[in-house]
């Protein structure tokens, strides 16, 4: 290791030299044009997402991000934007997805074809309805609707608003964008378009108790579904039947619920099967119930598992790159600054050569220290990251998942009591998969910061707990280190997670604000409560301290049993 008492001075000596001998920088360098490489690579990335190999797609579609210049090569920029998102978005990785499509916006003014700053918008509101954004989901479809488009793209817009209606359960306001769609010669002459307003029409009528309608729109989308036999449409036909029935003829309603989980199937649509799958354990009893239950489960299991890998890939591989391109201009920069300083300092003597020699000798073994002791602290981060993870799956996803089966071998399912307690527990199970897999997200620490961070929190936000944040927007956290940054955050997680599992608090509130150059966080519940004496309890909360102390700050518990629970957090910027 280098002493910095040695180091600093030997630095001082070789900057003094540099800019002793130079009265000016370079200037005139030329940019390189890289639009022959980036179309190369285009049609590289291209034909591999043709062929389904997304990894190896989306690896070239990164690679052209990088060398891409964003003003002066917009289109084919936002194309690969689009393009990478796209493909995270069917790995169902809508936070990735978001993550990147993003990067399009500030360029999206300087294209001059207006497909493809609607297919950003699409791409970004579809993310937005994905993690219930809904608000924002509506937003960009309506921000597609200004452009200068085909008019198909605006019918399907309208068509996307309408559909986000129906998630938020506002069916009357969609049914009118619907029954307008249908009225449109483009929609009327296209037949997958037109058999899914037509079922959204009748789905629609259904929520809104109209039921003759209904029927009508239903089987008039499924007569034209029956015809083109594409397994998706007639799935989503099926379970619209499936829920039509539901009341009124139970085994009507368990036919088509069988029908669409085949279609969903053939093609492996995971997410539709699970709804199917959903619905048939609703409505079934004794050993079906427990065969679909165990199907369900592991259908579950097997989905989280392929998506997460997903996630990490193209992770792993928009890291990896965005390293290599740092590292490479990295070396440039040297190499530039090594030819400036030999040609302006050929006339010195030797002392001063020397001096400059051991100078860059010495960066140089500090560079490859840190870089290996960066490597190791990132290997021995990601072996904590997944023994914490594994421990997580064994002790309370696994024992959650074999109750369950044992559950529903043991007891008579038959009982409504039963059969609720059956489901409730699979939801609990749903419920902590999801959160194992928020917990081990990468962690955005750039400008957008302040916004990933609100959505976690904002996330705990439920109908029984009502969370406010104050202040977080009058931090300034670019100017705060990544680690500090994550840290934070992983805290403000575990913090809520505690809350969650624990103190059944109805009131949260978290106070961000700025003191003598120190950042205070004050966390407070309603909870139960806790005697912080209880060594359990301290355990759960070893994480935190750490954490907190590892950046140099301080924390402080008050808790009582039914006197809530509160955290003061105070660390240096």
């Amino acid at each position: 290791m280098i002493p910095q008492r040695i180091f600093i001075p030997l630095y001082i000596i070789f900057i003094f030299f540099i800019f002793s001998s130079c009265q000016k920088k370079a200037s005139n360098l030329v940019p390189i044009n890289t639009k022959a490489e980036v179309v190369k690579l285009i049609s590289i990335a291209d034909l591999f997402n043709e062929n389904k190999k997304t990894d190896s797609a989306f690896f070239y579609y990164n690679k052209v991000k990088f060398i891409c210049n964003p003003i002066t090569d917009t289109e084919n920029y936002v194309s690969t934007i689009n393009d990478m998102a796209a493909i995270q978005q069917n790995h169902a990785d809508f936070i990735g997805s978001e993550s990147t499509i993003i990067e399009a916006l500030p360029y999206i003014k300087y294209l001059k074809t207006p497909k493809l700053a609607w297919n950003t918008y699409v791409t970004l509101s579809f993310n937005y309805l994905n993690t219930y954004d809904y608000k924002n989901a509506i937003l960009y479809n309506q921000k597609a609707l200004t452009l200068k488009t085909e008019s198909w793209r605006n019918l399907a817009a309208k068509n996307n608003i309408a559909v986000i209606l129906m998630e938020e359960e506002k069916y009357t306001e969609s049914l009118k964008i619907f029954l307008a769609l249908i009225t449109k010669q483009e929609v009327k002459s296209d037949d997958e378009f037109y058999a899914k307003v037509l079922d959204n029409i009748g789905f629609c009528y259904f929520k809104i108790n109209d039921l003759k309608n209904a029927i009508s729109y239903l089987n008039q989308s499924l007569k034209i579904r029956q015809k083109e036999k594409r397994p998706f449409d007639l799935g989503k036909s099926y379970i619209h039947f499936a829920k039509f029935y539901k009341k009124s003829n139970s085994a009507l309603a368990k036919k088509y619920m069988l029908l669409s989980y085949k279609q969903f199937s053939i093609i492996n649509n995971v997410d539709e099967r699970l709804c199917a799958l959903k619905l048939i354990i609703e409505n079934s009893s004794n050993q079906e119930l427990k065969k679909h239950s165990i199907i369900y489960v592991n259908l579950v299991d097997s989905i989280f598992e392929v998506r997460q890998k997903a996630k990490n890939q193209f992770a792993k591989i928009k890291y990896d790159s965005k390293k290599d391109r740092d590292e490479n201009l990295k070396l440039k920069t040297h190499k530039a600054e090594n030819e400036l300083q030999l040609e302006r300092q050929k006339n010195r003597n030797i002392i001063s050569y020397i001096i400059i020699v051991f100078s860059l000798s010495l960066i140089l073994v500090l560079y490859f220290y840190l870089t290996s002791r960066g490597n190791k602290e990132k290997i021995e981060a990601t072996y904590n990251s997944e023994t914490r993870i594994a421990k997580k799956l064994h002790d309370e996803l696994a024992n959650d998942i074999y109750h369950t089966m044992a559950f529903a071998e043991n007891k008579n399912l038959s009982i409504p009591e039963n059969r609720e307690q059956l489901l409730t527990n699979l939801d609990a199970i749903y419920s902590r998969t999801r959160d194992i897999s928020k917990e081990n997200t990468t962690i955005i620490t750039d400008e957008n910061y302040v916004w990933v961070l609100t959505e976690m929190i904002a996330g705990f936000n439920t109908p029984n707990t009502n969370l406010t944040i104050n202040g977080l927007d009058t931090i300034i956290w670019t100017t705060i280190e990544e680690n500090t940054q994550i840290t934070i955050y992983r805290v403000l997680q575990e913090l809520l997670v505690n809350m969650k599992k624990h103190s059944s608090a109805s009131l949260v509130e978290i106070n961000f604000k700025t003191l003598n150059k120190n950042i205070i966080i004050n966390y407070s519940d309603n909870g139960y409560g806790i005697d912080i004496n209880d060594i359990a309890f301290k355990n759960g909360l070893h994480n935190v301290e750490n954490r907190i102390l590892s950046i140099k700050g301080e924390i402080d518990i008050d808790s009582g049993p039914g006197k809530g629970f509160k955290v003061f957090i105070k660390f240096p910027f």
